[in-house]
């Protein structure tokens, strides 16, 4: 990679140096699910150097999302949000190896998905079952996996934890990933991001879509600091190699 090629990551360069930096360039970086939380992810990661990301989303952008995802522009409503935050990520890093998903994954298909061999795993799934499903199966393969937990219904910043998920506490949807994780032998040796803020009762209603019970309400700045916090711990992991 030439001088002109890196200018964009001198400022990368200057605090982690040139070796550090070089290992980013060598990372491939799974993230699934680019919603509030999985598209502020990608882009730090991608910001940050690595040379290899496959992001995974079946979703199209809705009006509803202009609140808090990246993506999400009364100008792009109706567009896939893998096309949209692909091409964002190609003209942050036009020498990112990209690979994009565009489909809902299941069973067999995140089988094959999950078994390839990546440095690090994002889950930015929101609904209880495939999260289970990728987790317990990264950890299956062996892989390094972060998950973010519930962002909606939370206000304060200052409360957002990382742990290993036996330590989470406070959070109903770690609770029930856990519950669902415990009987499938999965104990620990997942990291998360998460918040024990309390979800108060008028911000929450039913719903009728696939694998989801309520609807939460959302302030803007909640999604983007669990995605950022998704990223450094898959930056700060992987210097550490």
């Amino acid at each position: 990679m030439g001088e002109n090629d890196t200018y964009w990551l001198e400022r990368t360069e200057l605090l982690l140096g040139k070796e550090q930096l070089k290992k980013l360039t060598n990372k491939h970086v799974l993230i699934v699910g680019l919603g509030g939380v999985g598209a502020y992810a990608a882009e730090q990661i991608c910001r940050a150097g690595i040379g290899e990301l496959t992001i995974v989303d079946g979703d199209i952008i809705q009006q509803t999302n202009i609140n808090r995802q990246l993506p999400a522009l009364h100008s792009t409503v109706g567009m896939p949000k893998a096309e949209y935050i692909g091409k964002r990520l190609l003209d942050i890093n036009p020498n990112l190896k990209l690979h994009i998903i565009q489909e809902y994954i299941r069973d067999e298909r995140l089988n094959e998905i999950i078994g390839k061999p990546y440095d690090y795993v994002v889950d930015a799934i929101d609904t209880l079952s495939p999260k289970t499903f990728l987790i317990n199966n990264a950890v299956k393969c062996g892989q390094r996996i972060v998950s973010s937990m519930g962002s909606g219904g939370k206000m304060n910043p200052e409360m957002v934890r990382i742990s290993d998920i036996s330590e989470s506490q406070g959070c109903p949807l770690a609770r029930m990933l856990r519950k669902r994780l415990h009987r499938l032998g999965v104990h620990t040796g997942v990291k998360v991001v998460y918040s024990p803020e309390e979800v108060p009762e008028h911000a929450m209603r039913p719903c009728d879509e696939p694998n989801k019970k309520t609807t939460i309400g959302t302030i803007s700045y909640m999604p983007p600091l669990f995605g950022c916090m998704i990223a450094s711990v898959v930056i700060r992991d992987l210097l550490n190699d």
